[in-house]
């Protein structure tokens, strides 16, 4: 019995110098290599923007409901009529709201419903930009009486991140380098990396708009610039310290 508690006792003594060393080796050296410091990369693109989104509604109100659909729905096939006319594809109009609602007489009671409105809107994307301000302004004289826009994007947007992306990430390394240059050490290997972006909103420069039917001409067409616009990327780059 004395025999086997001694052994036990010798195993755990063994065992607990062998943790006992295992820690005082691998603290100093966890510490070490825990020792870090972050770097911030910025990159910029400018770039001009391809497309321009337009959305163009339709309010259509009137006492008799068949009447209104019928004369909203000839106004509305006439607009993309002319779109299509412009060269836009059917795939760049799509259709973003239609609802038709009750006009009621609050004055009376119970409430009355005296007439209906119908409230359609279509988005359109024109891909060439030099036809943006004949169409805003021909969708008004077809018809339209809610016209706004047009927001300026970018297609294929990703490619002009990733040119942001090597600028920022080289913007970081260069920092990086310096920086232990100066203060005097080495660096260790990349431990985190993020990234964060900045993008444009897009901004509607014009809207014209009128209600019940009617109709704003224009004999000139609004001068439409897309002007440019900045892509930014910012990288977070953690490094070991040596």
């Amino acid at each position: 019995m004395d025999k086997i508690l001694r052994n036990s006792i010798i195993t755990s003594l063994f065992l607990f110098i062998v943790i006992f060393f295992w820690f005082v080796y691998k603290y100093p050296t966890s510490d070490k290599f825990s020792r870090t410091f972050t770097v911030t990369g910025e990159g910029k693109v400018e770039v001009v923007p391809n497309i321009a989104e337009i959305r163009i509604g339709l309010i259509t109100q009137g006492s008799e409901l068949s009447k209104i659909e019928n004369e909203n729905t000839q106004k509305i096939n006439r607009i993309i009529k002319f779109l299509k006319e412009q060269g836009i594809e059917e795939k760049d109009i799509k259709t973003e709201n239609y609802s038709v609602n009750p006009v009621y007489d609050y004055q009376k009671s119970p409430y009355q419903i005296v007439a209906y409105s119908i409230n359609q809107n279509i988005v359109v994307k024109v891909r060439d930009l030099k036809k943006v301000g004949n169409i805003l302004q021909r969708s008004v004289n077809y018809g339209a009486n809610s016209v706004s826009g047009p927001n300026f994007i970018i297609d294929d947007q990703e490619i002009y991140l990733e040119k942001a992306r090597e600028k920022a990430i080289k913007n970081a390394q260069e920092k990086a380098k310096k920086i232990a240059k100066i203060a005097g050490f080495r660096l260790g290997k990349i431990v985190n990396i993020s990234e964060s972006q900045q993008l444009p909103s897009p901004i509607p420069i014009f809207s014209q708009a009128g209600y019940g039917g009617e109709r704003i001409m224009n004999k000139e067409e609004p001068t439409i610039q897309a002007g440019s616009q900045e892509l930014k990327v910012q990288i977070n780059i953690i490094y070991e310290i040596r």
